[in-house]
């Protein structure tokens, strides 16, 4: 189907895994309405698709509050451009993924102006921040949920909610590897060990030092394991080659990898993140970590409504909301159902860490039973086509609203006559 009419869509990304969604829900947008503008926040990959790049919000990827408070006069700014933009263009449609906090407020400028609002890949308010669903009632006029229990979860709560997919499936199944980097490391003997540290420099700083001291635990268990890190941007793989060269360990960091690393990989150590669906997409065993600050980690005891952290643990749980809370445990009941072991801590858990990597890799059995679980839950949840089907709602919905009649505006300097003549 192809839109009838030109659209103007704007969007507001601000994470990195959001740039690879937002330029893929734009290249199917574009594939029914040629005359699509996509413009707005995003990153490098949206304006590679083609949007007309305000900013670029994936710069100011930034996490907790006091993060947050220093670079507010920047996201002020950028609410105010886009308000502006708001008022004078009249988009036919906003689009927000993820990035909670500053697309809130993009949000409610949009209603505002009486633009319809569609948040593609929504925020996990369902998980942390539940009070949250009345911003999304009263700002937001589509939700586009990526798990399948968000949208009856959306609906209960007075959302207007549609299951379309989770989109990092349809890029991992578009991705094409670097064939001559992938036959570099196919000669090279023993089990690899791919690390994973995260998209953020934040998140780097805070866990690559645990995955480090892991990595040295592992190295005196397994013989002949090799290590290889894959950096997200330049800087964090420069902070990333100090860091590994302190240690004295014989880890290579490479950047925009990725894929390849965790093709090549036997085993993963990660942080928690939408990284975890091309985890499973390529049924790696993987054990996650997610470590935070003291004060970080007693505050966020207060808002986390679900026991895992981590996507692929949600999708495989039997109850997204059980009354046990406490974080994972490998000596709890039940530990071996938790696909991807994970730990949200403050503390030092590299041993841990290890002792998963060196089980999977000293048996195979146990290794090749992780992969058959991973498999099936694949099987179950991780189909492509939500690119397509986000497309396809928002295009339909518009093409069924009425055309929009906009108050006047007068040009400068003849405002004195248009009211004379209105008189």
């Amino acid at each position: 189907m192809t839109a009838a009419r030109p659209l103007t869509v704007f969007f507001s990304v601000g994470e990195p895994s959001g740039d690879v969604h937002g330029a893929n829900l734009i290249r199917q947008l574009q594939s029914r309405c040629r005359d699509l503008r996509a413009v707005g926040y995003g990153g490098p990959r949206m304006a590679e698709a083609g949007c007309d790049l305000h900013a670029d919000l994936t710069a100011l990827a930034v996490m907790w509050l006091a993060r947050v408070l220093l670079n507010l006069h920047k996201f002020w700014e950028l609410l105010s451009r886009a308000d502006r933009y708001f008022r004078r263009h009249r988009p036919d449609a906003v689009v927000l993924i993820d990035y909670p906090g500053f697309n809130w407020w993009i949000a409610r400028r949009a209603k505002a102006h009486g633009i319809p609002v569609f948040y593609y890949t929504p925020p996990q308010i369902w998980s942390w921040a539940s009070w949250r669903v009345k911003k999304m009632r009263r700002f937001v006029d589509h939700v586009l949920c990526s798990l399948p229990f968000e949208e009856a979860w959306f609906r209960e709560r007075g959302c207007n909610a549609t299951f379309v997919g989770h989109p990092f499936f349809d890029e991992v199944r578009r991705q094409e590897y670097d064939e001559a980097f992938l036959q570099q490391y196919h000669g090279r003997q023993g089990p690899l060990v791919t690390i994973l540290p995260g998209s953020r420099t934040q998140e780097v700083t805070h866990n690559l030092k645990w995955f480090l001291k892991a990595a040295r635990r592992i190295r005196a268990e397994v013989p002949g394991v090799r290590f290889a890190m894959a950096a997200f941007k330049p800087r964090q793989a420069e902070l990333a080659r100090r860091e590994v060269a302190a240690a004295g360990l014989p880890i290579e960091v490479h950047v925009g990898k990725t894929p390849e690393l965790i093709h090549l990989a036997d085993c993963c150590m990660s942080v928690s993140g939408s990284v975890s669906l091309e985890l499973l997409h390529h049924t790696t065993p993987t054990v996650i970590l997610y470590w935070i600050s003291r004060p970080a980690y007693f505050v966020q005891g207060f808002f986390r409504n679900v026991k895992y952290i981590t996507l692929v643990n949600l999708l495989a749980a039997d109850e997204l909301y059980p009354d046990d809370l406490t974080p994972y445990d490998p000596l709890q009941e039940d530990a071996e159902k938790v696909l991807f072991p994970e730990y949200l801590t403050c503390e030092d858990k590299s041993a841990e860490l290890a002792a998963h990597v060196i089980q999977w890799l000293s048996d195979p059995a146990k290794r090749q039973s992780r992969i058959a679980e991973l498999a099936k839950l694949k099987t179950e949840v991780a189909a492509g086509g939500a690119s397509a089907r986000a497309a396809q709602y928002i295009v339909q919905t518009l093409a069924k609203r009425p055309a929009r009649t906009f108050r006047p505006h007068f040009v400068p300097g003849h405002r004195a006559s248009a009211r004379s003549e209105a008189a």
